[in-house]
């Protein structure tokens, strides 16, 4: 059974996060400057990946808050940046999925609405699924 949050709780991105992409992106570009020597297409890429973290990263800045809990209900960002509010009762269920990939455990938090799948990770919550599941449920 999930609970009713009394104090609003939230989970963001870490705040490191948007500025490693961007140092990334900006590193990749330098990069691709470096060694394009004339090639477009090798300049082109660095651009693009540039891009592309840049973009993420504005992502991270414009909503951190990745997911929300209080008493009216579970707060998750979809799509590039909206915020949709799940109440409680629209909710079937929320768990932890551990899955091996790539030699590595990842886990992802799920929040099941029956309509709708919201799948949110250690990098979308600064902190472990598993940490999180306990504080969303009834105890």
């Amino acid at each position: 059974m999930l609970a009713r949050m009394t104090e609003p709780t939230s989970w963001r991105v870490p705040r490191w996060l948007p500025v490693a992409k961007i140092t990334g992106g900006l590193a990749l570009l330098l990069l691709a400057l470096a060694l394009a020597d004339g090639d477009r297409a090798q300049l082109g890429l660095g651009v693009a990946a540039c891009a592309g973290l840049a973009v993420w990263a504005v992502r991270d800045l414009l909503a951190p808050v990745r997911l929300r809990a209080d008493d009216t209900g579970l707060t998750v960002v979809t799509g590039f940046a909206r915020r949709t509010l799940l109440p409680w009762d629209r909710i079937e269920a929320v768990r932890v999925d551990t899955r091996p990939r790539l030699g590595l455990r990842t886990e992802t938090l799920e929040v099941d609405t029956g309509d709708s799948l919201h799948v949110l990770t250690k990098t979308d919550l600064g902190v472990a699924p598993e940490d999180v599941l306990p504080l969303l449920r009834r105890r």
